[in-house]
């Protein structure tokens, strides 16, 4: 999924410029910005294994916002589930954490077709956002290589809570390099679901989506399911799900709840 609610108000072109530099020489110091990972290496954990994080109110409070927008579409929550769900206390007692958010995607998911989750999805993105805001944004960014480079600076800070650190890179597009591409070094949100399908209807295809067709700056986001990380590539316009390889991708049959080992395809994909 995406966060989109920084994005009501929009700077100026001369702000952006100005911030896109600060943003571009913060990343370039540090590899990679506001990760709040609490390994002892300071990297995401080996693949298997789920990364520990220290998350700050900010985060909760981002955690928090999707989640009750996506609650509106979640299956109910069952009566053992309820008795185990643990919550803040005090003023925060409403919020969420990140395994709670990952839960209520999963009851997102339920019974849905990957269409419906897709849209739900959608709907959940464009209720954050202010009137016009998809207008106001192609004025703004229009696609070109700045503004795809510009997203993508954007992204390494304000994408961290949800898909885990990342760091903007070079990449090709219509045979021009560009700093618009962002490379997530192990996607939380994977990791964290085990689950292809989530990754892939609730991710990855409304991201793109989203990006491409509401906002008018193409987006293509290429998942790596051998270790879980994910390359981003602003300005790019992604493939027609058919012929995406993600299409044939299997469960992570010893990862995923409701997986199916015997289909060679997730089949959160064909449906």
């Amino acid at each position: 999924m995406v966060v989109l609610s920084f994005q009501v108000v929009l700077p100026s072109p001369s702000q952006q410029h100005h911030h896109y530099r600060r943003l571009t020489l913060r990343n370039r110091k540090s590899g990679s910005c506001w990760c709040g990972i609490a390994e002892p290496s300071g990297e995401p954990a080996p693949f298997g294994q789920k990364t520990r994080y220290n998350d700050s109110v900010f985060e909760k409070a981002f955690m928090t916002l999707f989640a009750r927008k996506m609650e509106k579409f979640a299956e109910p929550v069952k009566e053992k589930e309820k008795k185990k769900k643990k919550m803040k206390k005090g003023w925060w007692e409403w919020g969420y954490d990140y395994e709670s958010f990952v839960n209520v995607s999963k009851r997102v998911m339920e019974r849905r077709s990957r269409a419906q989750q897709q849209e739900v999805v959608r709907e959940v993105l464009l209720s954050m956002l202010p009137p016009g805001a998809p207008a106001q944004f192609r004025k703004l960014f229009p696609p070109t290589k700045w503004a795809a480079e510009f997203n993508a600076a954007l992204t390494v800070p304000f994408f961290h809570w949800l898909v885990g650190p990342s760091e903007v890179v070079e990449v090709e597009v219509n045979g021009v390099k560009q700093k618009s591409g962002v490379h997530i070094k192990k996607c939380r949100y994977l990791e964290n679901s085990g689950c292809v399908g989530m990754c892939i209807n609730m991710c990855k295809i409304p991201t793109q989506d989203f990006f491409t067709n509401e906002f008018g700056l193409p987006l293509t986001m290429i998942p790596n399911f051998e270790d879980m990380s994910c390359e981003m590539v602003y300005g790019q316009a992604p493939p027609p799900f058919e012929e995406d390889p993600v299409s044939k991708q299997p469960c992570y049959a010893e990862m995923c709840s409701v997986s199916n080992p015997s289909s060679s395809v997730c089949p959160k994909l064909q449906s």
